[in-house]
This record gives C-alpha cells, structure tokens and sequence, in this order.
C-alpha cells in the first residue's frame, strides 16, 4: 500500500527516536496505525479500549520510564477522552506522543460518522499540535510527513517535557491485503541533542555573594522525580550555607542521597504538622529573606499560604527552561539552571556544619517511627486516651549560633518535635478504627525499592503528614499536575507495567478508585500492583475541609455516599481481594498483602466517615493545643 508508506513509516521513527511503548484503543480509523505499530519488531503495544484509562496507563509508563510514551485512537470523540490525561501531562511535564487517526480535512463538518474537529484538539494543554498530511504521494509531502513526527517526538521530550498531538487524516482502504507485508525500511529522523545550560561565573559569584550576606535562606522543593544528583548537590548546599530543606513527599527528598547516608541531614517534610501550631513566635522565627524554590507543585496548603503571607524580599526559582509560576507572589529571580546544576555550583564550606547543628543537644533528636502493632478496638470504641505533654519545642538562638545557625534551628527543632508529636499521637491506645491511623501502619510496612503513587484527595494529603519509612527506598509518584482523580488508578498501573520487577503501590480512596476502574480492563499481567483502598463510602475529604461540613447539603451533595465495595472489581480483574475493618484484622492483612508472591492485590480498608472526620479532628486539636 504505497499510499500509506509514509503512515507505515511512523514507527520506525519512533523506535529510532527511542519510543519504545504504544498505548492503542481499537478502532476502524485508526487501523493503518494500529497494524504498523503491531508489526513493527522493536515496538511494544498495549491494547486498552477505555481511552481515559488508555491515556493515564501511558502517562504511567512515559513517568516510570522517563521517556516518551505513544499513543493511538480512533477519529472522533475518543481522542477527546485523553484530554485528562494529557493536561495532567502537561503540567506534570510527561512526554506523550498523541496519534490521533480522522477523517480527511475535505469531509469534516459534513455530518460523517466519528468525525470532530480535531485540529488543535488539545488546545493550550498540549505543547504543539501538528497535522499529518492527507496524501503522501509526493516525494515533498513525503518528507514532510516523516520531518513532522521527527519534530514531535523532539518537541515532547524536550525540557518542559510535555504532550504533543500528531493528527493522522487518513483515507480507505486501510487495511493490507491478506499476505502483505509491511515495509519499514530506512528514515531521515531528526533527533534533538539535550543540553544543560549554565550561567557565567561572574552571574554565579553574585548569587553566592547573596545567600552569603543573607541571614535566612530557604530552600522549598516542589513536586519533583528523584534524582540521587540532585539529593547530593542539596545536601552539600545545605550542610555548607547551614540552610534549611523543606518539601513535601512528592519532592522526594526523603530518599537516601547515597549509603551509609546520615539520616540527621535530610531534608524536612513535617511542615503540615508545625504550620498548624499557632505560635506566632515560631512562624517569625522560620520567616526567610531569600526564598529558593525548584520543582513543581506543593501539597502542603499551610506551607503555601505561610509563604504568600511571609512575603521574603527575595524569591528565586531555579529552571532549566519553560514558563515559571509566582506560587508565592514574590518572584524576583529566574535562574535558568538545572537544579542539581544550581545547588552544586554554589556550594561552599561553612563554619559549622549542618550535621553538628542537628546532633545539637539543646534540639529534641528525632525518633524514627517504628511500626508497632497495638492492641484491636472496635469501630465505636471510646475516644483516644489524652496524650502525654509533648517535649516543648524550643528554637531559641544560642549565643554560638551564628546568623544562619539561628535561622537553621528552628526549623530543625521544629521537624524533629513534629516528629516525636505524630508518633506519638499515632501510637495512643483505645483509637476507634479509622483510616488515618490505618495509613500510617500501612505505610510503615511498604516494601523496599517501592513505587509508591498517591491518589488525589486525602490520599496523598494522609502521606504527606505521616511520611515514609527511612529505612527504605520508597518513591512518591502522584497526579498532581491537575490534582484530578480520574486517572489515578490507571497511572499506577501504567507503571506496574513499566517496572514489573519493582513493587508498586497505589494508595487511593474510593471515589477515585471507582471511578477509574477501567484501569483494569486490559489483558496484561501487573503481578507486581498492590492497591490499598480507603473505603468509607464517601467523599471522606469533604467532612474535613471547613465550608462543606457545615453544610446540611454535606452527605447528598459534597460526599457522594455510595455503597459499593470492590469485591467484585477485584473478582472480574483477577485481583487477590483481602478486606479489613479492624486494626487486627489489619495487622493480619498486610504482611500477606506485600508479600511478593502474593501477585496483584486489593486490600480495602473499610471505614466509617464520620468517625474518620472526627479523629482528624482529635489529631488537629491535639497540634493546636500542644502549647496551651
């Protein structure tokens, strides 16, 4: 079919750009992709006939791979059904290569069967759009088609990272003759040669000179993959201008940066806790004057609003490429360098190291959280005992401190008090059985080398308070481009199939969960997925944010009660289906649960939502009150 040779040549391309996974739903329009991609030796393509689920379990893929990832529909109203998944890409800046098959330009808006206007169908949420020429009989239209998806695939993957659309208008016949052989012989590809950029010494010496004559400097990292470079350029940054290192969980700064690493220098992530304590002296005392900022998104609100409120004078953000945010209304500098770059080049030796000041006696140390079992209480069991008075948290300056040191303490004081308050709250006898706590046993147990993907909702807002085991090495994925539960699910199963050595565990909600369940509906072994759900038949989050609690619309409106159980999702998908409603039943559960040759499970974890509401609201009670 030498009409479609230009067409067939598309996965070559591909392969030769690197694309090796294609994520396809079936259709009759798309069939002259489909059967090239299918055939082609060096692809691997998956079938998924939910578009939605198709898009995120790509986006899975493209994430835990760290390159670009294809996808391929039909005409019509299924492209528009990756459009969660490529906003979400978008902003979480994740290569995808959107093929999208329609009709010829000439019988658009003339009342054709699955016909859209899909030009441009993404509009500001993708990177770029390009049109695959309609006849590709002409050496020039030729080259150009093939030119096209060599600049795609460049543009995709080129830092931000971000989806593009390759609209394909293709004409019948689409299929080849019974017997035909397909042709993928040599293509001109045009590649595109990453770089770093760096600034001048001199630029660099200013900026030096900056964070040396500044008392309080602040690092905060959003959203952000892990990258053992960039652990160690921050720790030495740290440790060398005495500067405290505040992200949350998804910033994955809670790995270890190297072996034998000192668990004193890691970077915080306890601000959710110690932002809620309203002390007007420890929110003056952990105020900045230069604010440094890299990555994307946070999760921590407290945080957020702090930082809008405390208004520093300077508000750097370090970023190789691409348009930046004023998160905290205080943007002052763009500094065009990769992170890891940035922190390394401006670092320098300090008087006092940070490992010194953290091992500071006049500092309550930290205890890590260690995972143990407590004795069962019923799901109306009476209110937790009061806790004991916690160490009082203490940041007051010593006359050793120097400037930065005065700056650094109460931040470190202020992690390691957090710390000791959480496990100890999380650790009192007489809990009813409630899904916070629940959590955090969980999240104790999750086995080494973990992909760990948060739901949107309270899932990813629960990790973020509780943290995560440091003994182990637990990456934190989560859909926070768009912050959206649609495709949550089908996201940790894209990266089950990615890493099918690597265990990967979803912990989601079930207003999420069940609303993506086609993330199942596929014929592709995960036996290395583990999905805990948080079942309390509601919109659970809506209990806990002022505003629609109050509300007497609250359980029709905002909680979307429901009644369903995944039992059957679990049985239709092949799942291993455990289910727990009490904390020994729990304890029971999980070691089962993680084990590797368990194969692809669901625990559900069923829970009341008014008694969820109300513990959380004994654990923020008990973080106001820890002063009175």
């Amino acid at each position: 079919m030498a009409s479609l040779q230009a067409v067939h040549n598309i996965p070559e391309i591909c392969a030769q750009l690197g694309i090796t996974d294609v994520v396809l739903s079936p259709g009759s329009r798309c069939a002259p992709l489909t059967i090239a991609f299918a055939r082609h030796p060096k692809i691997q393509v998956r079938t998924v006939p939910d578009e939605r689920a198709a898009a995120f379990i790509g986006l899975g893929l493209a994430q835990a791979q760290k390159r670009a990832v294809a996808l391929v529909c039909t005409s019509g109203t299924a492209g528009l059904n990756y459009a969660p998944a490529v906003a979400e890409a978008y902003f979480q800046q994740i290569p995808l290569v959107v093929f999208t098959a329609d009709r010829p330009p000439e019988w658009i808006d003339q009342l054709d069967g699955q016909t859209i206007r899909q030009t441009d169908l993404y509009g500001a949420h993708a990177k770029g759009s390009f049109h695959f020429p309609a006849d590709t009989t002409h050496a020039d239209a030729h080259w150009h088609a093939t030119r096209l998806v060599s600049e795609a695939i460049g543009l995709a993957e080129q830092f931000p990272a971000g989806p593009v659309q390759v609209n394909v208008p293709l004409r019948e016949p689409f299929y080849p003759q019974q017997g035909e052989e397909l042709q993928f012989g040599q293509v001109r590809v045009t590649r595109e040669l990453p770089g770093r950029p760096q600034l001048p010494a001199s630029t660099l010496a200013e900026l030096r000179e900056a964070i040396r004559s500044t008392s309080r400097v602040l690092v905060v990292a959003g959203q952000h993959p892990a990258d053992t470079d960039l652990l160690l350029a921050l720790h030495r940054f740290a440790a060398a201008w005495q500067v405290p290192v505040v992200g949350d969980v998804i910033a994955n700064l809670h790995l270890p940066a190297a072996p034998g690493y000192d668990q004193r220098r890691r970077p915080l992530g306890r601000q959710d806790v110690f932002m809620a304590v309203p002390e007007p002296g420890l929110k003056e005392a952990l105020k900045p004057e230069l604010l440094i900022t890299f990555g994307q998104s946070l999760i921590s609100k407290a945080l957020k609003l702090y930082l809008r409120n405390a208004k520093p004078a300077q508000h750097w953000h370090v970023q190789p490429a691409g348009a930046v945010a004023d998160t905290f209304q205080a943007l002052t500098k763009v500094v065009r360098m990769e992170p890891a770059d940035f922190f390394a080049a401006l670092s320098e030796e300090g008087s006092t190291s940070y490992a010194a000041l953290a091992s500071d006696s006049s500092i309550p140390t930290i205890t890590a959280p260690s995972h143990v079992a407590q004795p069962d209480a019923t799901r109306v069991a009476p209110a937790p005992q009061p806790l004991g008075q916690p160490a009082r948290l203490t940041w007051t300056a010593t006359e050793a401190d120097s400037a930065k040191a005065a700056y650094l303490r109460p931040w470190l004081a202020a992690e390691n008090w957090a710390t000791e308050f959480l496990h100890e709250f999380m650790q009192q006898p007489n809990q009813p059985f409630n899904e916070f706590t629940a959590i955090y046993r969980a999240l104790q147990l999750l086995p080494d080398r973990t992909a760990l993907h948060l739901a949107n909702s309270m899932a990813v807002r629960y990790a973020n308070i509780l943290g995560l085991p440091t003994e182990r090495f637990v990456e934190v994925f989560a859909n926070r481009g768009t912050s959206g539960i649609d495709g949550c699910t089908s996201t940790a199963v894209g990266a089950a199939l990615a890493q099918p050595a690597r265990p990967v565990v979803l912990l989601t909600g079930d207003v999420a969960f069940f609303y993506d369940r086609n993330a199942f509906w596929h014929n592709y072994p995960t036996p290395n997925l583990r999905v805990i759900l948080l079942n309390n038949h509601a919109g659970g989050i809506f209990r806990l944010i002022d505003g629609p609690r109050q509300q007497p619309e609250l359980e029709e409106f905002f909680e979307t009660r429901q009644p369903l159980r995944a039992e059957n999702t679990a049985r239709d998908f092949g799942l291993r289906y455990l289910a727990v409603s009490t904390f020994a039943e729990l304890e029971s559960a999980l070691p089962v649960f993680f084990a590797a040759e368990s194969g692809a499970g669901l625990l559900e974890i069923t829970t009341d939502s008014p008694t969820n509401a109300e513990f959380f609201e004994q654990y923020r009670a008990a973080v106001r009150t820890s002063f009175s």
